[in-house]
């Protein structure tokens, strides 16, 4: 079984307070672009152990026990007593990049595990499992524009379409780990409907009010990650930003030829041009 598993971009990011639990709760919209990995499946009732990962990438940056496709089949194999198999995960989304691609990974996991060994789990089931594997993964069950709330946890769908834009993305090589992050982060509130916010106003309108809150700390440390957003704004995008906590820098333009000289301007950066309809919505 092939699946494919893109990632997402956050349409601001407002960091509103420190929890009890030690978590931060945000706001954001979480919108799915199709930058994809692809993961294949296999049951290999010969191998010593249940579970095997088999990464095709070019910096692996976690054992395989640590890898999230991983932590998931475990997941659901203590609740199922699952076949043994071999997961083969391609990697193109950088990691460290603050667009959900681990997440992604491990929640087309679960839906796969699912589809593959005919589980009958529901999406908000799914969702349930993914929580436990991280905060960003129940958003990857149903992998629609949402309003994230919570530790991100909390997903409302909301009807948002930017299928008329190209969308581009750059990852200039630094790694942002998310922990490492909050600790740079001042939470401020929000005084505004995000998701009405958004679906009211033009998207060359969204700069004057959307904020990633995480933009000020990590541009002062990585002034480079700055350069890429001005960079964005210097070849007419309509709205840029880092996404997550970086530290990708996207862009939203609405000519395709803009956003390809955009990318063009910086080739030692992994980048990737996507049409904002090229996102795949998989119910599995």
């Amino acid at each position: 079984m092939l699946i494919y598993s893109n990632t997402k971009i956050n349409l601001g990011l407002f960091v509103t307070g420190k929890r009890s639990d030690g978590f931060h709760n945000l706001e954001s919209v979480f919108y799915p672009v199709g930058w994809n990995d692809a993961l294949e499946i296999e049951v290999n009732p010969s191998q010593i152990s249940k579970v095997e990962l088999v990464e095709y990438t070019a910096h692996a940056t976690n054992t395989p026990e640590k890898n999230l496709c991983v932590k998931a089949y475990c997941l659901m194999d203590a609740r199922f007593d699952l076949p043994p198999v071999k997961i083969h995960l391609y990697k193109t989304i950088p990691t460290g990049a603050g667009l959900g691609g681990g997440s992604s990974n491990a929640s087309c996991t679960l839906k796969a595990l699912n589809a593959k060994f005919n589980l009958n789990l529901s999406s908000l089931q799914l969702q349930e499992f993914s929580a436990q594997l991280g905060s960003d993964c129940p958003f990857f069950i149903e992998n629609r524009p949402a309003y994230v709330t919570g530790r991100g946890e909390n997903i409302q769908p909301i009807e948002l379409d930017l299928s008329g834009y190209c969308i581009a993305i750059m990852h200039p090589g630094i790694h942002l780990p998310t922990a490492d992050a909050f600790k740079l982060i001042t939470p401020q509130s929000i005084n505004f409907d995000l998701p009405l916010k958004l679906a009211s106003t033009p998207v060359y309108e969204w700069k004057h009010f959307l904020e990633n809150g995480f933009e000020k700390p990590v541009f002062e440390k990585h002034p480079e990650i700055k350069t890429l957003k001005e960079n964005m704004y210097l070849h007419g995008a309509l709205y840029a930003s880092m996404s997550g906590s970086g530290s990708a820098v996207y862009g939203i333009f609405e000519k395709y030829e803009q956003a390809e000289r955009a990318i063009n301007s910086f080739t030692n950066y992994k980048s990737k041009l996507v049409l904002a309809r090229e996102h795949l919505v998989q119910f599995l």
